[in-house]
């Protein structure tokens, strides 16, 4: 299969190129899809482009919509980051201070009593 050194330095440059070239696509191919403003038309043209003329099509899109898909990328990663952060709060609990807060509103309100209350006091702090 390769006759030199160079033969195979050669064949590691072109995959090398070839999985550039496919991690290029599928990051033009998710803006594409990702992109409110753009129309359906537009984002089939595109893809019909892609498929006809991949290279000439992939380096016109990152000229003509690099600085678009680096906002949406931007936006994407603060969407995800919001929506993980919001998760991380809904099952981590709820802190000491806002425990005993909640446990003070109860014996306030005569939910409890001062026993129940300086129980769920010590629940909070021990944890």
């Amino acid at each position: 299969m390769w006759d030199s050194f160079w033969d195979f330095l050669w064949s590691t440059i072109l995959v090398f190129a070839f999985i550039a070239y496919l991690i290029i696509l599928w990051h033009i191919i998710v803006d594409l899809f990702r992109d409110r403003n753009t129309s359906g038309l537009k984002k089939a043209i595109w893809m019909v482009f892609l498929i006809l003329f991949p290279y000439l099509t992939s380096i016109i899109y990152l000229i003509a919509r690099g600085k678009g898909m680096n906002e949406r990328q931007i936006a994407a990663v603060k969407e995800a980051k919001s929506a993980s952060d919001d998760y991380i709060r809904s099952v981590a609990g709820s802190s000491p201070t806002q425990q005993i807060a909640s446990a003070k509103a109860l014996l306030d309100s005569g939910a409890i009593s001062q026993d129940e209350f300086e129980t769920l006091k010590a629940k909070a702090l021990a944890s």
